[in-house]
């Protein structure tokens, strides 16, 4: 298989489409039961636009936050709103932020994005955070874990812990894609917004997550972040989901009663 197939997930998976429509309604399904605060703004793009989903009883603890993916690409936060469901039954707060796309912006302004969201959403809730995310969400989400926060004026520890589903933390192999027509890296680029070449600044834990009937390459992403942080002092576990693909995966966080769902409850500390 071509590098350029092994990261073309809609194509490994026929059926994509009735799974993203099935996203769609379970998010609506959701946010009309749901306590929730929407359209926050955390900037001053069109899309820097959060929802807070708050459960009926609130353990405290950090603020869970869900980053969609689509290759920086595509789809918003309504698409995702059912991915706070398993941590809200918890009593936990989850946020589930937009950003601005691809080709409009490029990889970093995203990643300067979601700093400023988190850094809004901490002043908001006076919480940690927890972050999350699914394809390009975990990217970003490890991207979050990587920030010296100091240097942003926040608390060095404003992230207490991370949890990527299908992440990518090496953006070089999307220069030989064509994903790169609208995501425009450069070889400099790439390495520069690929958190794999970042230090670390302070141990926490970041888990990687991924399916096991994904490619390999995606496989081997998370492999390859999950021993190079753990080589850096991090609790940074590498988990394979049986029988789930790209599209299934991330799935569990909408259930209370699942492995990933329990995962990010235990990071949350309870």
């Amino acid at each position: 298989m071509t590098l350029a197939a092994q990261y073309s997930n809609r194509e490994l998976v026929p059926d994509h489409p009735q799974i993203i429509a099935g996203w769609h309604s379970d998010a609506q399904a959701f946010r009309a039961r749901a306590k929730a605060d929407v359209d926050l703004s955390y900037g001053a793009g069109p899309r820097n636009r959060f929802d807070l989903f708050h459960p009926r009883a609130d353990k405290g603890g950090p603020l869970v936050v869900f980053i969609h993916g689509g290759y920086w690409r595509s789809f918003d936060k309504s698409v995702f709103s059912h991915m706070a469901a398993g941590a809200v039954a918890h009593g936990l707060t989850v946020a589930v932020p937009s950003y601005s796309l691809c080709p409009e912006v490029q990889v970093h302004d995203i990643i300067d994005e979601l700093r400023q969201f988190c850094l809004e959403a901490r002043r908001l809730t006076g919480r940690k955070l927890l972050v999350c995310g699914h394809s390009a969400g975990g990217h970003l989400a490890a991207c979050m874990a990587a920030t010296d926060w100091s240097l942003l004026g926040a608390p060095p520890d404003l992230i207490q812990a991370g949890l990527s589903i299908s992440g990518l933390f090496d953006l070089r192999p999307l220069l030989a894609t064509p994903l790169n027509d609208d995501i425009r890296l450069t070889a400099s680029s790439a390495l520069a917004a690929s958190p794999l070449s970042w230090p670390v600044p302070r141990s926490l834990p970041f888990h990687s997550w991924v399916g096991a009937l994904e490619s390999r390459e995606f496989i081997r992403q998370s492999e390859t972040l999950s021993a190079a942080w753990t080589g850096l002092g991090l609790d940074a576990p590498h988990v394979e989901v049986a029988g789930k693909n790209h599209f299934t995966v991330p799935d569990g966080l909408s259930d209370p009663k699942s492995a990933m769902t329990r995962q990010i409850v235990a990071l949350a500390g309870y």
